[in-house]
């Protein structure tokens, strides 16, 4: 590939965040949602610059105040939660803030779901410790979530202007950072064959294969059931046919409750799903042991994003803040490409010719996207309240506790 397509992806973006922004029925103490510019017309394709040299990206774009910083290391410390280091590569994102501003990062639960990051907010509101989220990084229906019970405050960063509109509320109580689509990630090693779609997985020669974990707790796990529902004749207006599927799933024996990198890696677990970015950096880290294939499912993709935010009761309100300052800046959003993630600030990038070719070429291709569905908030909503409501008495699921 010798140049990269930027217009497919700056639509699906735009029209992603429009649809969940615009859907927002905003609380009086919520933020007003913005509104969508109609999605019928993309950018010109920005051509990626030759990779013979990678451009410096040492100074974030924008200016950061110089007395946030100062506060910032002041503070000292910061509290993260739910950051993996291979998702999205935030390992590298903690490290570089963390060296650059000599700020100590204390790592909440990397593995917690969404779920969870809102419930550490409420159990921490008067504790200082590093137990309580100082910032949270959470799918957009939690996110709204967040903001209706007042656990977050609004922060505009100093590059707000190069985000694109619907990726944030008018406010700043929430912006979007990174986006990608469901994928099957297999553990090419343990399986016959590998799956192509979630037909596929129903035969009995996966018996025994087949997982996610509790998706009413985490928000990937959550879409791995809606996308199921879009591939079984459902739709994100009415995800039932995914809990059905993952019932018959679980009837044919070829379901698994509860997964982690342990029971993949060993074949227990050898089909499950996430996201693309994380499948991905997941193949790349195993590097062949075990060998790993990367699927989306052929008859629906499902795409999402997620939101970063400062919660109201933060200990480090300041490092916070910057905290946000280094994800949006060009430094940060070039290390979400590293990640395979589509960041925030794609199209600034690319037109100011900082995205070098190696980093472009990274990404998945346009077409695994062409036909992606973006849920609005109203659907997602609805497939959470939906999880909650029936998935015991639909799937008969019960999750297992892994060590």
């Amino acid at each position: 590939m010798t140049s990269y397509k930027l217009p497919t992806r700056i639509l699906i973006l735009s029209t992603l965040a429009a649809v969940v922004l615009a859907a927002c029925g905003a609380p009086a103490a919520a933020p007003k949602a913005t509104a969508a510019p109609v999605a019928t017309e993309a950018p010109a394709a920005t051509e990626a610059p030759k990779a013979t040299e990678a451009p410096a990206v040492d100074a974030p774009a924008g200016t950061i105040p110089a007395d946030l910083i100062e506060a910032a290391k002041k503070e000292g410390e910061l509290n993260v939660m739910a950051l993996p280091h291979d998702w999205c590569n935030y390992g590298e994102m903690i490290t570089s803030f963390s060296e650059q501003y000599g700020i100590k990062i204390n790592e909440i639960n990397p593995d917690a779901g969404s779920a969870e990051e809102l419930e550490a907010v409420k159990a921490n509101k008067d504790n200082k410790g590093p137990q309580a989220p100082d910032v949270i990084d959470v799918g957009p229906a939690f996110g709204f979530q967040a903001v209706e019970e007042k656990l977050v405050v609004p922060y505009k960063v100093s590059t707000w202007d190069s985000i694109p509109a619907n990726l944030k509320d008018a406010d700043g109580y929430l912006t979007g950072n990174y986006f990608g689509v469901m994928a099957m990630m297999v553990n090419v090693d343990a399986v016959p064959a590998v799956p192509t779609d979630f037909a596929d997985l129903l035969k009995p020669e996966y018996k025994g294969m087949v997982s996610i974990n509790d998706p009413r707790i985490g928000n990937s796990q959550a879409q791995a059931v809606l996308n199921a529902a879009l591939g079984n004749g459902g739709s994100a207006d009415d995800s039932n046919k995914g809990l059905e599927f993952f019932s018959k799933l679980n009837e044919a024996g070829n379901f698994i409750p509860s997964w982690n990198k342990q029971t993949f890696g060993k074949g227990e677990t050898p089909i499950v799903f996430d996201w693309d970015y994380n499948a991905l950096a997941a193949r790349d880290a195993a590097n062949g042991n075990p060998k790993i294939e990367v699927v989306i499912p052929k008859s629906a993709q499902l795409g999402g994003h997620y939101v970063t935010q400062i919660s109201a009761y933060a200990p480090h309100p300041n490092a916070a803040k910057l905290w946000m300052e280094h994800v949006y800046s060009d430094a940060g959003q070039l290390i979400f490409i590293k990640g395979y993630c589509h960041p925030a600030r794609y199209n600034d990038l690319s037109a100011r010719k900082l995205i070098p070719a190696e980093l472009a070429e990274k990404l998945p291709a346009d077409s695994l996207y062409a036909s992606a569905v973006f849920p609005t908030l109203d659907q997602l909503k609805a497939h959470k309240a939906l999880l909650g409501d029936k998935w015991d008495t639909v799937t008969n699921i019960k999750f297992r506790e892994l060590k």
